[in-house]
């Protein structure tokens, strides 16, 4: 009898071991499910390797971006996006740039000078309060922004691999992965 009594209480003990490993692995198991999602439906995440869009972000900042930005709404002129890198055709390498040229529209730089002309006619001159301190330079241009398509410049223009310099020159609304909202390391500030 006291043979039966402790195989149970064994049995018993395992029991509530596994219990208990279950009871603390389910609120864990739940938790990177939503973030898993979050990351994949709601929310993009990147480091940014360069200083290409100082002084807006810096060196080594993270960013996040909204996947759903775009969802009911078009990307607009000075958001800063993610986006994959047009002249790789795997779709692995992402860029963090801000938008520049909308479809239809022809974007111009002259002495540094970032000229649109929109899709009326009308030429505009782009106030860009956000470009490094260092004064913009050269001549750009012109280039036609295709249909679902955008025109992309770093903010830091003199150092800044961008539209300017890539092969296939204009990003696809399509591969435009979200709409940077924040940097949140080293430091948490708004983008815009």
């Amino acid at each position: 009898m006291k043979e039966n009594s402790v195989n149970e209480t064994n049995v018993k003990k395992k029991k509530s071991f596994f219990r208990e490993a279950l009871d603390f692995m389910i609120p864990v198991i739940i938790a990177i499910v939503i973030a898993i999602i979050l990351k994949s439906v709601v929310f993009a995440n990147a480091v940014v390797p360069t200083g290409s869009m100082l002084n807006t972000i810096q060196l080594k900042d993270r960013v996040i971006a909204s996947r759903l930005a775009y969802k009911d709404e078009e990307p607009q002129r000075n958001d800063v996006v993610l986006f994959y890198y047009p002249d790789d055709p795997a779709r692995k390498t992402v860029y963090v740039k801000r938008i520049i040229g909308l479809p239809g529209e022809t974007v111009e730089m002259v002495n540094g000078v970032v000229y649109v002309t929109k899709t009326d006619g009308e030429i505009v001159q782009l106030k860009e309060d956000f470009v490094t301190v260092e004064e913009p330079i050269g001549d750009y241009g012109p280039y036609v922004v295709p249909e679902n398509s955008y025109f992309m410049l770093g903010d830091n223009r003199n150092k800044s691999k961008d539209s300017r310099f890539w092969e296939n020159q204009f990003v696809s609304k399509e591969d435009i992965i979200g709409k940077v909202l924040f940097k949140y390391y080293p430091h948490i500030e708004k983008i815009q």
